[in-house]
Protein backbone atom coordinates (compact mmCIF):
# COMPACT_ATOMS: atom_id res chain seq x y z
CA UNK A 1 0.00 0.00 0.00
CA UNK A 2 1.31 3.79 -0.96
CA UNK A 3 0.70 5.84 2.10
CA UNK A 4 1.91 9.55 1.58
CA UNK A 5 0.59 11.96 4.49
CA UNK A 6 -0.02 10.51 8.14
CA UNK A 7 -0.66 12.04 11.43
CA UNK A 8 1.37 11.33 14.53
CA UNK A 9 1.77 11.86 18.17
CA UNK A 10 5.28 11.92 19.03
CA UNK A 11 6.40 12.33 22.80
CA UNK A 12 9.98 13.01 23.92
CA UNK A 13 10.95 10.72 27.29
CA UNK A 14 10.77 12.26 30.79
CA UNK A 15 14.18 12.85 32.31
CA UNK A 16 14.94 10.96 35.25
CA UNK A 17 14.76 12.56 38.95
CA UNK A 18 17.67 13.35 40.74
CA UNK A 19 18.76 11.85 44.19
CA UNK A 20 18.85 13.04 48.03
CA UNK A 21 21.48 10.49 49.37
CA UNK A 22 24.22 10.74 51.99
CA UNK A 23 27.38 8.89 52.13
CA UNK A 24 27.53 5.62 54.84
CA UNK A 25 30.53 4.56 55.14
CA UNK A 26 32.18 3.32 58.07
CA UNK A 27 34.37 5.36 60.12
CA UNK A 28 32.68 8.36 58.58
CA UNK A 29 29.99 9.54 60.79
CA UNK A 30 28.78 12.82 59.15
CA UNK A 31 28.87 11.85 55.38
CA UNK A 32 28.23 14.51 52.93
CA UNK A 33 25.45 14.42 50.17
CA UNK A 34 26.28 12.00 46.95
CA UNK A 35 22.91 12.32 45.22
CA UNK A 36 23.21 11.62 41.32
CA UNK A 37 21.72 13.03 38.39
CA UNK A 38 18.97 11.48 36.54
CA UNK A 39 19.24 11.04 33.13
CA UNK A 40 18.16 13.13 30.18
CA UNK A 41 15.09 11.75 28.59
CA UNK A 42 14.86 10.44 24.83
CA UNK A 43 14.42 12.72 21.95
CA UNK A 44 12.47 11.77 18.88
CA UNK A 45 14.35 11.86 16.01
CA UNK A 46 12.90 12.14 11.82
CA UNK A 47 15.24 10.35 9.13
CA UNK A 48 15.05 10.37 5.82
CA UNK A 49 16.10 7.08 4.28
CA UNK A 50 16.07 6.71 0.74
CA UNK A 51 15.34 3.03 0.54
CA UNK A 52 11.98 3.99 1.58
CA UNK A 53 9.05 4.99 -0.69
CA UNK A 54 6.33 5.66 1.28
CA UNK A 55 5.02 6.25 4.86
CA UNK A 56 3.28 3.40 5.47
CA UNK A 57 4.94 2.00 8.48
CA UNK A 58 3.53 5.29 10.12
CA UNK A 59 0.15 4.99 9.33
CA UNK A 60 -0.14 1.31 11.81
CA UNK A 61 2.22 3.68 14.86
CA UNK A 62 0.16 6.60 15.09
CA UNK A 63 1.72 7.34 18.77
CA UNK A 64 5.38 7.21 19.36
CA UNK A 65 6.61 7.70 22.16
CA UNK A 66 11.12 7.71 23.57
CA UNK A 67 12.36 6.07 26.58
CA UNK A 68 12.46 7.94 29.83
CA UNK A 69 15.76 8.99 31.68
CA UNK A 70 16.50 6.86 34.85
CA UNK A 71 16.59 8.47 38.07
CA UNK A 72 20.17 9.01 39.54
CA UNK A 73 21.57 7.24 42.75
CA UNK A 74 24.07 7.28 45.72
CA UNK A 75 27.32 7.16 45.60
CA UNK A 76 27.25 9.93 43.02
CA UNK A 77 25.34 7.57 40.42
CA UNK A 78 23.88 9.26 37.52
CA UNK A 79 20.50 8.38 35.92
CA UNK A 80 21.02 6.34 32.46
CA UNK A 81 19.90 8.59 29.58
CA UNK A 82 16.51 7.63 28.01
CA UNK A 83 16.48 6.20 24.47
CA UNK A 84 15.68 8.13 21.26
CA UNK A 85 13.16 6.83 19.13
CA UNK A 86 14.51 6.95 15.02
CA UNK A 87 11.25 7.53 12.96
CA UNK A 88 12.58 6.40 9.10
CA UNK A 89 10.75 8.61 6.19
CA UNK A 90 11.25 8.21 2.69
CA UNK A 91 13.47 11.59 0.95
CA UNK A 92 10.90 14.20 0.23
CA UNK A 93 9.25 13.87 3.57
CA UNK A 94 7.57 17.34 4.56
CA UNK A 95 7.00 17.88 8.36
CA UNK A 96 4.47 19.83 9.39
CA UNK A 97 2.88 20.63 13.51
CA UNK A 98 -0.38 19.25 12.84
CA UNK A 99 -1.97 21.86 15.20
CA UNK A 100 -0.37 24.89 13.79
CA UNK A 101 0.27 23.97 10.06
CA UNK A 102 3.93 25.56 10.84
CA UNK A 103 6.94 23.87 8.67
CA UNK A 104 9.00 22.14 10.88
CA UNK A 105 11.07 20.44 8.37
CA UNK A 106 11.63 19.54 4.91
CA UNK A 107 13.88 16.46 4.23
CA UNK A 108 14.53 16.05 0.63
CA UNK A 109 18.27 14.30 0.94
CA UNK A 110 19.24 10.90 1.96
CA UNK A 111 20.68 10.65 5.75
CA UNK A 112 18.65 14.48 6.59
CA UNK A 113 17.25 14.54 10.01
CA UNK A 114 15.70 16.64 12.88
CA UNK A 115 14.68 16.01 16.11
CA UNK A 116 10.81 17.13 16.77
CA UNK A 117 10.36 16.60 20.42
CA UNK A 118 13.56 17.17 22.69
CA UNK A 119 13.64 15.15 25.77
CA UNK A 120 13.29 16.51 29.29
CA UNK A 121 16.05 17.22 31.05
CA UNK A 122 17.48 15.11 33.85
CA UNK A 123 17.30 16.74 37.64
CA UNK A 124 19.97 17.48 39.59
CA UNK A 125 20.69 15.06 42.39
CA UNK A 126 21.66 16.36 45.84
CA UNK A 127 25.14 16.33 45.34
CA UNK A 128 25.02 19.09 43.27
CA UNK A 129 24.10 21.67 45.66
CA UNK A 130 26.23 21.24 48.21
CA UNK A 131 28.01 24.83 49.20
CA UNK A 132 29.73 26.41 51.73
CA UNK A 133 26.75 27.76 53.58
CA UNK A 134 24.64 24.80 52.77
CA UNK A 135 26.95 21.81 53.09
CA UNK A 136 23.69 19.23 53.55
CA UNK A 137 21.21 19.85 51.13
CA UNK A 138 18.06 17.67 51.93
CA UNK A 139 16.47 18.15 48.41
CA UNK A 140 16.69 17.04 44.66
CA UNK A 141 15.44 18.38 41.62
CA UNK A 142 13.13 16.35 39.50
CA UNK A 143 13.08 15.05 36.10
CA UNK A 144 11.47 17.85 33.19
CA UNK A 145 8.85 16.54 30.89
CA UNK A 146 9.73 15.69 27.58
CA UNK A 147 8.56 17.47 24.38
CA UNK A 148 4.88 16.39 22.78
CA UNK A 149 3.36 17.36 19.98
CA UNK A 150 0.88 16.04 16.76
CA UNK A 151 2.76 15.97 13.40
CA UNK A 152 1.47 15.66 9.98
CA UNK A 153 3.88 13.83 7.73
CA UNK A 154 3.17 14.33 3.69
CA UNK A 155 5.49 12.95 1.14
CA UNK A 156 5.98 14.82 -1.98
CA UNK A 157 8.00 11.71 -4.61
CA UNK A 158 11.33 13.19 -5.20
CA UNK A 159 12.90 12.86 -8.95
CA UNK A 160 14.66 14.11 -12.01
CA UNK A 161 11.81 13.65 -13.95
CA UNK A 162 8.52 13.45 -13.72
CA UNK A 163 6.26 11.54 -16.31
CA UNK A 164 2.86 13.64 -16.59
CA UNK A 165 -0.06 12.46 -18.78
CA UNK A 166 -3.94 11.84 -19.21
CA UNK A 167 -4.85 8.58 -17.78
CA UNK A 168 -4.32 5.40 -20.42
CA UNK A 169 -1.55 7.55 -21.59
CA UNK A 170 1.15 4.96 -21.07
CA UNK A 171 3.05 6.33 -18.32
CA UNK A 172 3.63 2.86 -16.52
CA UNK A 173 4.66 1.20 -19.67
CA UNK A 174 7.21 3.98 -20.57
CA UNK A 175 8.48 4.28 -17.01
CA UNK A 176 9.00 0.42 -17.06
CA UNK A 177 10.65 0.73 -20.40
CA UNK A 178 13.05 3.87 -19.12
CA UNK A 179 14.14 2.23 -16.06
CA UNK A 180 13.60 -0.77 -13.72
CA UNK A 181 10.62 0.26 -12.11
CA UNK A 182 8.00 -2.85 -12.53
CA UNK A 183 4.50 -1.06 -12.71
CA UNK A 184 0.99 -2.00 -12.61
CA UNK A 185 0.36 -1.46 -16.79
CA UNK A 186 -3.36 -2.07 -17.68
CA UNK A 187 -5.41 -0.82 -20.69
CA UNK A 188 -8.10 1.41 -18.39
CA UNK A 189 -8.06 4.81 -16.83
CA UNK A 190 -6.54 5.10 -13.30
CA UNK A 191 -4.60 2.04 -12.85
CA UNK A 192 -1.79 3.80 -11.30
CA UNK A 193 -3.07 4.82 -8.16
CA UNK A 194 0.30 5.89 -6.80
CA UNK A 195 3.62 7.57 -7.94
CA UNK A 196 6.02 4.93 -9.38
CA UNK A 197 9.70 5.33 -9.23
CA UNK A 198 12.76 3.74 -11.48
CA UNK A 199 16.18 4.48 -11.87
CA UNK A 200 17.02 4.89 -15.27
CA UNK A 201 21.06 3.64 -15.94
CA UNK A 202 23.83 3.42 -18.01
CA UNK A 203 27.98 2.99 -17.17
CA UNK A 204 28.24 6.46 -15.24
CA UNK A 205 24.80 7.94 -15.03
CA UNK A 206 21.48 7.76 -13.42
CA UNK A 207 18.31 9.35 -13.54
CA UNK A 208 15.31 8.57 -11.20
CA UNK A 209 11.90 9.07 -13.20
CA UNK A 210 8.63 9.04 -11.45
CA UNK A 211 5.57 8.03 -13.14
CA UNK A 212 2.65 10.38 -11.90
CA UNK A 213 -1.15 9.31 -11.73
CA UNK A 214 -3.11 10.82 -14.40
CA UNK A 215 -4.38 14.07 -14.15
CA UNK A 216 -8.06 15.01 -15.52
CA UNK A 217 -9.06 18.57 -16.44
CA UNK A 218 -10.42 20.18 -13.02
CA UNK A 219 -7.52 17.97 -10.98
CA UNK A 220 -6.13 21.34 -9.78
CA UNK A 221 -9.48 21.68 -8.22
CA UNK A 222 -9.65 18.10 -6.96
CA UNK A 223 -11.30 16.87 -10.05
CA UNK A 224 -10.59 12.78 -10.01
CA UNK A 225 -7.44 11.93 -8.35
CA UNK A 226 -7.11 15.74 -7.55
CA UNK A 227 -4.16 17.51 -6.09
CA UNK A 228 -3.05 14.28 -3.84
CA UNK A 229 -1.24 13.47 -6.85
CA UNK A 230 -0.08 16.98 -8.47
CA UNK A 231 1.57 17.47 -5.04
CA UNK A 232 4.35 14.67 -6.04
CA UNK A 233 5.35 16.74 -9.10
CA UNK A 234 6.66 19.87 -7.05
CA UNK A 235 9.65 17.80 -6.44
CA UNK A 236 10.91 16.96 -10.05
CA UNK A 237 13.41 18.45 -11.79
CA UNK A 238 12.20 18.00 -15.07
CA UNK A 239 8.72 17.23 -16.34
CA UNK A 240 7.72 15.21 -19.41
CA UNK A 241 4.59 15.14 -21.16
CA UNK A 242 2.90 12.68 -22.44
CA UNK A 243 0.44 11.97 -24.76
CA UNK A 244 -1.53 9.43 -26.53
CA UNK A 245 -1.17 10.29 -29.99
CA UNK A 246 -2.37 6.88 -31.80
CA UNK A 247 -5.77 8.88 -32.96
CA UNK A 248 -3.80 10.70 -34.99
CA UNK A 249 -6.52 13.85 -34.37
CA UNK A 250 -5.09 17.26 -34.59
CA UNK A 251 -7.57 18.80 -32.28
CA UNK A 252 -7.86 15.83 -29.45
CA UNK A 253 -3.77 16.07 -29.41
CA UNK A 254 -3.74 19.58 -28.85
CA UNK A 255 -6.94 19.70 -26.32
CA UNK A 256 -4.61 16.80 -23.96
CA UNK A 257 -1.38 19.08 -24.47
CA UNK A 258 -3.70 22.13 -23.63
CA UNK A 259 -5.57 19.98 -20.70
CA UNK A 260 -2.10 18.99 -19.20
CA UNK A 261 -0.35 22.40 -19.18
CA UNK A 262 -3.38 24.11 -17.66
CA UNK A 263 -3.43 21.99 -14.82
CA UNK A 264 -0.11 22.35 -13.99
CA UNK A 265 -0.38 26.43 -14.27
CA UNK A 266 -3.52 26.44 -12.12
CA UNK A 267 -1.62 24.21 -9.86
CA UNK A 268 1.31 26.58 -9.71
CA UNK A 269 3.87 26.44 -7.03
CA UNK A 270 6.60 26.58 -9.55
CA UNK A 271 5.11 23.59 -11.29
CA UNK A 272 3.99 25.78 -14.30
CA UNK A 273 7.57 26.98 -14.78
CA UNK A 274 9.36 23.84 -14.90
CA UNK A 275 11.02 22.63 -18.09
CA UNK A 276 9.65 20.11 -19.66
CA UNK A 277 9.40 18.18 -23.03
CA UNK A 278 6.65 16.32 -24.77
CA UNK A 279 6.75 12.81 -25.79
CA UNK A 280 4.04 11.33 -28.38
CA UNK A 281 3.34 7.62 -27.34
CA UNK A 282 1.37 4.54 -29.34
CA UNK A 283 3.04 5.27 -32.94
CA UNK A 284 3.14 1.65 -33.19
CA UNK A 285 -0.43 1.96 -34.14
CA UNK A 286 -0.15 4.67 -37.08
CA UNK A 287 1.47 4.55 -40.33
CA UNK A 288 3.86 6.31 -41.84
CA UNK A 289 1.61 9.01 -43.50
CA UNK A 290 0.02 9.38 -39.63
CA UNK A 291 3.22 9.40 -38.07
CA UNK A 292 4.45 12.72 -40.14
CA UNK A 293 1.09 14.38 -39.54
CA UNK A 294 1.89 13.66 -35.88
CA UNK A 295 5.35 14.86 -35.84
CA UNK A 296 3.90 18.25 -37.44
CA UNK A 297 1.51 18.53 -34.88
CA UNK A 298 3.98 18.03 -31.76
CA UNK A 299 6.59 20.68 -33.33
CA UNK A 300 3.80 23.11 -33.21
CA UNK A 301 3.49 22.64 -29.33
CA UNK A 302 7.36 23.34 -28.35
CA UNK A 303 10.58 22.58 -29.46
CA UNK A 304 11.65 19.37 -27.69
CA UNK A 305 9.35 16.36 -28.76
CA UNK A 306 10.04 12.47 -28.96
CA UNK A 307 7.90 9.73 -30.83
CA UNK A 308 7.92 6.38 -29.25
CA UNK A 309 5.96 3.70 -28.86
CA UNK A 310 6.55 1.87 -24.90
CA UNK A 311 4.80 -1.31 -26.11
CA UNK A 312 7.38 -2.11 -28.58
CA UNK A 313 10.08 0.20 -27.15
CA UNK A 314 10.66 2.49 -30.96
CA UNK A 315 12.21 5.34 -29.93
CA UNK A 316 12.90 4.53 -26.87
CA UNK A 317 16.49 4.78 -26.58
CA UNK A 318 16.79 8.33 -28.36
CA UNK A 319 14.79 9.68 -25.83
CA UNK A 320 16.17 7.69 -22.95
CA UNK A 321 19.86 9.71 -24.47
CA UNK A 322 18.09 13.14 -24.66
CA UNK A 323 16.82 12.36 -20.60
CA UNK A 324 20.43 11.90 -19.57
CA UNK A 325 21.90 14.98 -21.22
CA UNK A 326 19.03 16.98 -20.08
CA UNK A 327 18.73 16.39 -16.72
CA UNK A 328 22.44 16.36 -16.57
CA UNK A 329 22.44 20.38 -17.32
CA UNK A 330 19.21 20.81 -14.80
CA UNK A 331 21.47 19.38 -12.16
CA UNK A 332 24.30 21.77 -12.91
CA UNK A 333 22.06 24.92 -12.60
CA UNK A 334 20.54 24.32 -9.20
CA UNK A 335 22.00 25.78 -5.65
CA UNK A 336 24.42 23.98 -3.93
CA UNK A 337 23.60 21.79 -1.46
CA UNK A 338 24.87 24.75 1.57
CA UNK A 339 22.20 26.76 0.15
CA UNK A 340 19.08 24.65 0.78
CA UNK A 341 17.55 21.50 2.12
CA UNK A 342 16.69 21.54 5.71
CA UNK A 343 14.04 24.24 6.86
CA UNK A 344 13.19 24.60 10.99
CA UNK A 345 11.36 27.25 12.50
CA UNK A 346 13.30 27.95 15.66
CA UNK A 347 10.98 30.07 18.01
CA UNK A 348 12.46 32.47 20.60
CA UNK A 349 10.60 32.11 24.01
CA UNK A 350 11.86 34.60 26.57
CA UNK A 351 13.17 32.99 29.98
CA UNK A 352 10.98 35.01 31.99
CA UNK A 353 8.22 36.80 31.59
CA UNK A 354 6.54 39.43 34.30
CA UNK A 355 2.51 40.60 33.46
CA UNK A 356 0.32 42.31 35.70
CA UNK A 357 -2.97 41.26 35.39
CA UNK A 358 -5.48 43.02 37.73
CA UNK A 359 -4.45 42.99 41.50
CA UNK A 360 -2.18 39.58 40.12
CA UNK A 361 1.20 39.44 38.94
CA UNK A 362 1.51 36.49 36.74
CA UNK A 363 5.23 34.96 36.05
CA UNK A 364 6.00 32.97 33.15
CA UNK A 365 8.39 31.86 30.29
CA UNK A 366 10.39 29.16 29.22
CA UNK A 367 13.33 28.84 31.86
CA UNK A 368 10.63 29.79 34.55
CA UNK A 369 8.05 26.98 33.88
CA UNK A 370 11.10 24.71 33.60
CA UNK A 371 12.20 25.64 36.88
CA UNK A 372 8.79 24.82 38.18
CA UNK A 373 8.16 21.74 36.62
CA UNK A 374 11.64 20.36 38.16
CA UNK A 375 11.16 21.83 41.57
CA UNK A 376 10.01 20.11 44.60
CA UNK A 377 7.49 22.55 46.10
CA UNK A 378 6.67 19.85 49.52
CA UNK A 379 10.42 20.43 50.31
CA UNK A 380 11.20 23.84 52.05
CA UNK A 381 14.68 24.06 50.64
CA UNK A 382 13.52 23.08 47.29
CA UNK A 383 11.30 25.98 47.67
CA UNK A 384 13.85 28.40 48.91
CA UNK A 385 16.23 27.92 46.10
CA UNK A 386 13.95 27.86 43.32
CA UNK A 387 12.76 31.43 44.72
CA UNK A 388 16.37 32.47 45.17
CA UNK A 389 17.12 31.87 41.20
CA UNK A 390 14.36 34.07 40.18
CA UNK A 391 15.54 36.35 42.70
CA UNK A 392 19.34 36.16 40.38
CA UNK A 393 16.79 36.37 37.61
CA UNK A 394 15.51 40.08 38.17
CA UNK A 395 12.16 38.87 39.46
CA UNK A 396 11.62 41.24 42.31
CA UNK A 397 13.08 44.52 40.58
CA UNK A 398 10.70 43.50 37.29
CA UNK A 399 7.58 43.18 40.08
CA UNK A 400 8.36 46.41 41.76
CA UNK A 401 8.56 48.21 38.23
CA UNK A 402 5.26 46.97 37.97
CA UNK A 403 3.59 48.15 41.04
CA UNK A 404 3.97 45.44 43.30
CA UNK A 405 3.79 45.44 47.00
CA UNK A 406 3.35 43.97 49.82
CA UNK A 407 0.34 41.73 50.34
CA UNK A 408 0.05 40.94 46.50
CA UNK A 409 -0.54 37.90 44.97
CA UNK A 410 1.96 36.81 42.50
CA UNK A 411 1.41 34.01 40.22
CA UNK A 412 4.91 31.78 39.47
CA UNK A 413 3.99 29.06 36.94
CA UNK A 414 0.30 28.44 38.00
CA UNK A 415 1.14 28.63 42.12
CA UNK A 416 0.56 31.13 44.16
CA UNK A 417 3.03 32.72 46.67
CA UNK A 418 2.85 36.36 48.46
CA UNK A 419 4.86 39.40 47.05
CA UNK A 420 6.81 39.44 50.52
CA UNK A 421 7.66 35.55 50.02
CA UNK A 422 9.19 36.22 46.74
CA UNK A 423 11.64 39.35 47.93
Amino acid sequence: MFVDRVKVHVKAGKGGDGAVSFRKEKYVPKGGPDGGNGGDGGNVIVVANANLLTLLDLKYRPYIKATDGKSGGGKNSQGKRGEDVIIEVPVGTVVKDAVTGELVADLVKDGQQIVVARGGKGGRGNASFKSSTNQAPKWAEKGDIGEERYLELELKVVADVGIVGLPNAGKSTLLSRLSNAMPKVAIYPFTTLHPNVGVMQDIERSVVLADIPGLIEGAAEGKGLGIGFLRHIERTRYLLLLLDVSSSDVRQIKKDYDTLRGELQSYGKGVDKREYLVVGNKIDLLDLQAREKVAGILNELTSATFMVSAITGEGVQELKSYLFEVVGKVREAEVSDEEVVERLTVRFEPDMIVEKDGQIFVVSGKKVLQMCRMTDFENKEAVSYFLGRLRRMGLKKRLRRLGAKVGNVVNIGGREFLYEEVL
